[in-house]
């Protein structure tokens, strides 16, 4: 077979996929050409279906029908010029453009040079046979039907769902009004005999459609109570008519065109005349909403109210409220209540509604501070109400014991409080609180604050001030009065942190006496912590270097913190075992010890106190290093991410033993070399297990924080500008921790980073600050000894020793500073390896560049 029989063969097998690719050809022409068309076709046919021809008048009908024949010409005419019929040649090339190498366009050509040469000639049979072997697995490529270009504004899209509207809600019959609409005179229609349609609207509210009567072939349907109906005639009057029980018809409906019946009750609807109907209707009744309350009305600390209600309604329910009535016949009617109530209006508040979804069935949870109500603490009922669109209501009342409210633990605080309510349950009681209020400030206790004092001896004149009966004001007046009195009792303004460890294991007692609930104890609890931790910060910072403490032969109490936080746990697991007794006599020991105790913090003194800039600075150098383990810790987690199955990175051929150094300058167990972790002080230590990068990020910025409070040095320069450095630091560490709870780790390291950087230049400008105040009080003492730490000597990330007062140096031996520059060496060479590697990830090898840019 010749090369020209072997090309025609060939050709021969692709005519059904140059058929269909010049049909897809076609297409994309019709298609682009023609898109206005139909579209104007769809968004008149939608009108039509909608019923636009019954609303518009003749005449502008007639001319809005001629404007649409006559945009229609026009796109019509545009589009017929525009298209232009594909050739075979073209749909070829469309085809040959589709496979490697444009093979039908090889199989048409010819040599340019060698035709008479029999070696080209059969490189040139070769290169035939490999284009009709491609040319065979030809397939007629897609048709790209897209007119994002051709419509910008989607247009198209606009018309379709017009018309889709139209076929799923309109009624394609009222297409054929156009035709009446446009005839000529009136003989046509008269002709025709009367017509008539109808329609059943439910209330808006019940979120149902609307049925057509025209297309209800059944017998019957349902419809919700409250439905309107609308019918309307077409042609002479009277001769379609209706009759119906389901609602009162209106007085002229009997020579009406259009006339509407709202359904009360089932029944039949008939329509009488031409084409005549019969429907039973059933009337869907709306049910009254319904409203439960979910478990009991609970106290949430310091003293707001919370309960869950649930509401449920056919349709929704719109709003709702809790009337809150003062049952006094629950009450202790003794002592100030003895007497009858003042009336005093409900308490009403707004039940929640859901924002969005159903409101059919829903539960919300009302959470409202009622303490500085009179009805708090009180036996109250509870009624909560529910309202549907249809006006129906849905109610429950509940009789809540005691209205929750603040509960006051100090005892002066809690007869104030009494006195409070007393005067609010009824005026009559103002002379018995008077006489109270007298006796608790005749003589006061010792340390009440003046101002305390001074706020009940103004509430005593303004209750005595009046010869008979207070007024509502004065009541008020006072009763805002006796609150912040109590409120400054009970919680209080002490400078005193003793004093105030000393009020808050007070409050503890009395609450466990009262038989306070869990949360108030658990509030109490933590009180008790965090006076505590007042108390322990302001011993460490108080204690005098070289204080000598009286010998009391070896019986002084020594207590860690740690020993501290086992015992109030201990405490705490009573209380919840509601073992009391036995709580409270810890608390009493636990009080006792506090007052003779000298604290050992974390297992120091060997050597004598440390002043206040070499606690700063260490509490930093941890801070350092353990910021320095979480972006390692970090970094290998992106990696692990990246590369799946990778064998741990930082451990080299011939690196892996135990305690051996890395390349990155690390130990296996992961800290710096040279330092010692000590347990639970970094964030991989004991207390980090258990924690994701993002807590442990919050753990470090909340510890830099609080190092920041009592940091030396300020007021100078240098000190001024350490702390600007730790605000830097503190910053990068909360941008580290959006980042990790976002799991953006790569933007993670390079805000640690930041935050590594920072905290070494804030380190070095607290030392320069602490080095220039040593030198004024003492020079050659001090940091100046060098003895600042000597422990756990600070790091740079090349593993440099930190010098005296914090400024990066070294005053070691040579040898040392060798293995130093050697360890540099060859992080930097490991880094550079890492960057070199083409498999690794570009974000990791851009990262990985990052961190060579600093070096």
């Amino acid at each position: 077979m010749t090369e020209p029989q072997a090309t025609e063969k060939v050709l021969s097998r692709l005519i059904w996929p140059l058929r269909l690719t010049r049909a897809g050809m076609v297409a994309e022409r019709v298609t682009r050409a023609f898109w206005p068309v139909w579209s104007v076709m769809f968004v008149t046919v939608a009108a039509f279906a909608f019923g636009i021809a019954g609303r518009m008048g003749q005449t502008t009908l007639w001319a809005g029908l001629g404007l649409v024949g006559l945009i229609l010409a026009l796109l019509i005419a545009r589009a017929v010029m525009r298209f232009r019929m594909p050739s075979r040649a073209e749909a070829m090339d469309r085809l040959d453009r589709t496979l490697p190498g444009r093979p039908l366009s090889a199989l048409l050509d010819h040599p340019a040079m060698g035709a008479g040469d029999p070696a080209t000639q059969s490189v040139w049979a070769a290169h035939l046979r490999r284009m009709a072997d491609r040319a065979a697995t030809a397939r007629a490529p897609e048709p790209d039907l897209r007119l994002s270009r051709q419509d910008p504004f989607a247009l198209r899209y606009v018309a379709a769902t017009a018309l889709a509207m139209a076929l799923l809600f309109g009624t394609m019959d009222r297409v054929g009004e156009m035709g009446e609409a446009v005839s000529f005179g009136t003989g046509p229609a008269i002709a025709s005999g009367p017509s008539w349609e109808g329609w059943v609207e439910p209330p808006v509210y019940t979120g149902l459609p609307s049925l057509y009567l025209n297309e209800i072939f059944a017998e019957g349907f349902e419809t919700p109570v409250g439905s309107r109906i609308t019918f309307r005639s077409y042609g002479e009057e009277g001769s379609v008519s209706i009759t119906t029980d389901v609602g009162p018809l209106p007085s002229d409906a009997a020579d009406s065109y259009a006339q509407s019946v709202t359904v009360e009750r089932s029944g039949d609807f008939t329509v009488n005349g031409p084409m005549g109907r019969s429907w039973s209707i059933s009337v869907l009744p709306d049910q009254a909403p319904a409203v439960a309350l979910d478990g009991e009305v609970e106290g949430e600390p310091p003293g707001q109210m919370q309960f869950s209600f649930t509401a449920t309604d056919d349709y929704g329910v719109t709003s709702g409220t809790a009337t809150i009535r003062l049952d006094a016949s629950a009450a202790d009617r003794r002592f100030g209540l003895g007497v009858e109530p003042e009336p005093r209006e409900a308490l009403v508040l707004d039940l929640p509604m859901p924002f969005r979804g159903s409101r059919s069935e829903f539960t919300e949870v009302v959470l409202e501070d009622l303490s500085q109500h009179p009805f708090a603490n009180l036996p109250v009922t509870m009624t909560l109400t529910v309202t549907d669109a249809a006006g129906q209501i849905g109610t429950i009342a509940h009789d809540v014991p005691r209205l929750p409210g603040r509960r006051f633990f100090d005892p002066l605080a809690n007869a104030v409080i009494e006195m409070r309510r007393d005067l609010l349950w009824s005026r009559e009681n103002a002379p018995r609180a008077a006489q109270i209020l007298r006796a608790l400030t005749q003589s006061p206790e010792p340390g009440l604050d003046q101002g305390v004092y001074l706020q009940l001896r103004s509430a005593i004149r303004r209750l005595e001030a009046a010869p008979d009966m207070i007024s509502t004001d004065t009541r008020d007046q006072v009763a805002e009065i006796l609150w912040n009195a109590a409120m400054e009792l009970e919680v209080g303004d002490l400078d005193d942190a003793l004093e105030r460890l000393r009020q808050a294991q007070e409050r503890l007692s009395e609450a466990m006496r009262q038989g306070a609930s869990d949360e108030e104890i658990a509030q109490l609890m933590d009180e008790l912590r965090q006076a505590m931790d007042d108390y322990m910060q302001q011993l460490a910072e108080n204690a005098q270097p070289g204080e000598d403490r009286p010998d009391d032969g070896g019986e002084r109490m020594e207590m860690s913190m740690s020993d501290l936080e086992e015992m109030m746990r201990r405490i705490e697991e009573l209380m919840q075992e509601g073992r009391m007794a036995e709580a409270q006599e810890m608390l009493n020991a636990l009080q006792q010890m506090l007052e003779n105790m000298e604290m050992v913090q974390g297992g120091e003194g060997g050597d004598g106190p440390r002043t206040p800039g070499e606690q700063a600075m260490e509490g930093l150098q941890d801070t350092l290093r353990d910021q320095q383990q979480l972006s390692d810790d970090a970094f290998r987690e992106l990696q692990d991410r990246l590369n799946p199955g990778r064998p741990q990175q930082g451990q080299p051929q011939g690196q892996g033993q135990p305690g051996q150094e890395t390349p990155e300058g690390q130990a296996e167990n992961g800290q710096q070399p040279g330092t010692q972790q000590e347990p639970g002080t970094g964030q991989g230590g004991e207390n980090g297990e258990g924690m994701t990068l993002a807590e442990r990020q919050e753990a470090l910025r909340r510890m830099l924080e609080q190092q920041q409070g009592g940091l030396p040095g300020s007021g100078t320069e240098a000190g001024d500008e350490a702390l600007r450095r730790l605000d830097d630091a503190a910053r990068a560490m909360e941008e580290a921790e959006g980042l990790l709870e976002q799991d953006d780790l790569a933007g993670a390291l390079d805000a640690q980073s930041e935050a590594l950087e920072a905290l070494r230049e804030g380190m070095t400008e607290l030392g320069r600050a602490l080095a220039q105040d040593q030198a004024g009080e003492d020079p050659g003492q001090g940091l100046a000894d060098g003895n600042m730490a000597p422990d756990r000597p600070l790091q740079d990330p090349l593993g440099r020793q930190a010098g005296n007062s914090g400024a990066f140096g070294s005053d070691e031996a040579m040898a040392d500073r060798e293995e130093a520059f050697r360890r540099s060496r060859e992080l930097l060479d490991e880094l550079r390896r890492r960057s070199a590697e083409q498999e690794r990830p570009e974000l990791e090898r851009d990262y990985l560049r990052r961190l060579l840019d600093q070096f």
